[in-house]
């Protein structure tokens, strides 16, 4: 058994708090550390009752916006002409959900909780009305910037907000908590996309800009309530750069924000990312001068960023806690989260929809409920799984379990991938991938929060979850790539040579593709395409998933209820009990090695 008890000083009148460990270098608390930890001394359990609150309201919201968008991407990228960068768009979005996490954890600790929230809402609103406005696929690819940035950071900020105000054996169940409202709007979703689909498709987008922030209100006024207490009180610590004019305080954001951090991993992945999904359909394809280039930027940015994350002068607060990079579980756990999101985006993302509707013939309804099959089966076994660790104290059997049922089908989905196969059998195919994404996801990063300190819960949470959305970043890059090369090669190869003059057509709108009668020669060429090239992303995804078992046989298996994070305030679970107050200026980590 390991102790190492951590004593807090706050705060300090120069805005810059440390936390001496025993046996440990000092750990920096910036002033949005120091704000939300003299917020929790004023929490009330009501007041914390009405945050959660206001957190389901918040995931409900986003929870139907993510299915409702997700379909009608297929009719705004078809719309343009453009349905083959269906891919290209999903690798914009998941590099910028992967690169704003850590800037969004940082953004959260320098400012605070509620700030954060707040600018987050602002890009996300942003987000839905350029995308319902955009009449071109380059604007609609760019408003992926805002609703990336906008929607990523709420999202983070809840799970830095769960981890804030519960303790370890409650957090796996709350982690959940932003995903319960799957169970319901998965079968909802698909309904409200096709009032949009057969309507005005834009209006899907824009609503969303109006319904989210009015239904988050109950979050953003127990945060701001309990902000006035805190300062009222005298609790609350002035921001450091305050009065000390505009320079200073640009110099200090570029300083805490490690904005030259941001801007190298930024570049690095989107440069090496995006051109994966592009080189096939640029003149001169591989060898085009603007691919080679960016690839070789991106690999350039990718070397330079540890190289500026190390450099304590330039960089003392760095994006990642570089230290974590140290500890075996937290390496292990985001390898698992990597090739966990990178296998989906293989498989069931982003371009299952569109082989349901075009080589089975199924309907936009029935696709819907297909492919959003997973989120409904993964947030129920999150939750039993959840509950399960909580009375065992332990999270890595359920792990392990899960990775083994997630492979298990990945490889079903191979199975009966082919057109004879029967709609129940894909739905199960659906319903085990869910179970295992469900099992693993969340005790996954659980297990990395246990093996960090207190202090680096947001940066060990924001880290995961950018490693987990990486994977999903080069998953939809690698099978944009996949996608792009073959659909067009085998639909040379098949059509008929009287509709081989409408290949470009075909291939860049599914829409046009499924507008050919079943049983006619060019549908059986374009289902046949669609086939053998399902049949090649999903074997990919199955080598992919190998790496996640030795991933997960690393990780360590922490009793949790040995694992004590203090955290001041009211909380949930500490002590065993709900609400229970920890007023102590010290935060203990035990851990069973």
């Amino acid at each position: 058994m390991k102790s190492t008890d951590l004593e807090s000083t706050f705060p300090c009148s120069d805005g810059n708090d440390t936390v001496s460990s025993s046996g440990s270098e000092g750990v920096i608390l910036q002033t949005g550390v120091q704000r939300v930890e003299a917020v929790a001394k004023t929490w009330t359990r009501k007041a914390l009752y009405v945050a959660y609150a206001g957190i389901f309201l918040m995931a409900f919201c986003t929870s139907v916006d993510i299915q409702v968008t997700s379909l009608l991407a297929f009719y705004a990228t078809s719309s343009f002409s453009s349905h083959s960068l269906l891919s290209t768009v999903g690798v914009v979005g998941s590099v910028l959900m992967a690169v704003v996490q850590p800037p969004m954890a940082k953004v959260a600790d320098v400012f605070g909780r509620t700030e954060a929230f707040a600018i987050s809402m602002l890009l996300y609103i942003l987000g839905y009305i350029q995308m319902a406005a955009s009449e071109n696929i380059s604007t609609y690819a760019s408003a992926q910037i805002f609703y990336a940035a906008g929607s990523t950071g709420l999202r983070i900020l809840q799970q830095i907000f769960i981890a804030d105000t519960s303790d370890l054996l409650n957090r796996a169940l709350l982690s959940s908590l932003p995903d319960t409202p799957f169970l319901i709007t998965v079968w909802v979703g698909p309904e409200i996309a096709e009032h949009f689909t057969t309507g005005p498709w834009r209006w899907g987008y824009a609503i969303w800009a109006i319904i989210t922030p009015v239904l988050s209100l109950p979050l953003f006024i127990s945060l701001w309530v309990n902000q006035r207490k805190a300062a009222e009180a005298g609790l609350l610590p002035e921001y450091p750069w305050k009065s000390r004019g505009v320079t200073n305080f640009l110099k200090s954001l570029w300083t805490e924000l490690d904005v030259m951090g941001v801007l190298l991993l930024v570049a690095a992945f989107s440069l090496l990312l995006v051109p994966l999904t592009l080189g096939g359909q640029a003149v001169g394809k591989w060898k085009n001068p603007s691919i080679i280039a960016a690839i070789v930027i991106g690999g350039v940015c990718l070397i330079l960023f540890p190289l500026w994350e190390m450099w304590k002068k330039a960089a003392p607060t760095p994006l990642l806690t570089l230290r974590l990079f140290k500890n075996r579980t937290v390496i292990a756990g985001c390898v698992l989260g990597f090739f966990y999101f990178m296998a989906y985006y293989l498989s069931l993302q982003p371009y299952f929809y569109s082989y349901l509707m075009v080589a089975r013939n199924t309907s936009s309804k029935a696709a819907g409920h297909i492919t959003l099959t997973f989120s409904f089966t993964a947030t129920v076994s999150s939750v039993v799984i959840s509950l399960v660790i909580k009375y065992t104290k332990h999270y890595k059997y359920c792990m392990i379990g899960g990775i083994l049922i997630y492979m298990l089908g990945i490889g079903l989905m191979l199975r009966y991938r082919n057109i004879n196969a029967s709609n129940a059998q894909v739905i199960w195919t659906q319903i085990i991938v869910g179970i295992g994404g469900g099992m693993l996801n969340v005790p996954a990063q659980l297990g990395v929060q246990a093996a960090s300190l207190h202090q680096e819960v947001a940066a060990a949470t924001a880290l995961f979850l950018t490693i987990v959305s990486i994977g999903g970043a080069v998953g939809s890059a690698v099978s944009g790539a996949i996608w792009s090369h073959n659909i067009q090669n085998k639909l040379m190869l098949y059509l008929p040579e009287t509709a081989k003059e409408n290949m470009t057509l075909i291939y860049g709108s599914a829409i046009t593709a499924t507008s050919y009668p079943m049983g006619s020669p060019e549908r059986t060429a374009i289902i046949r395409s669609y086939d053998e090239t399902m049949r090649i992303l999903l074997i990919v995804a199955v080598c992919v998933c190998i790496p996640m078992l030795p991933a997960g046989l690393c990780m360590t298996n922490y009793k949790l209820d040995e694992v004590d994070q203090r955290v001041e305030g009211v909380v949930f679970g500490s002590s065993g009990k709900k609400g229970a107050r920890s007023d102590s200026g010290t935060a203990e980590v035990e851990r069973k090695e």
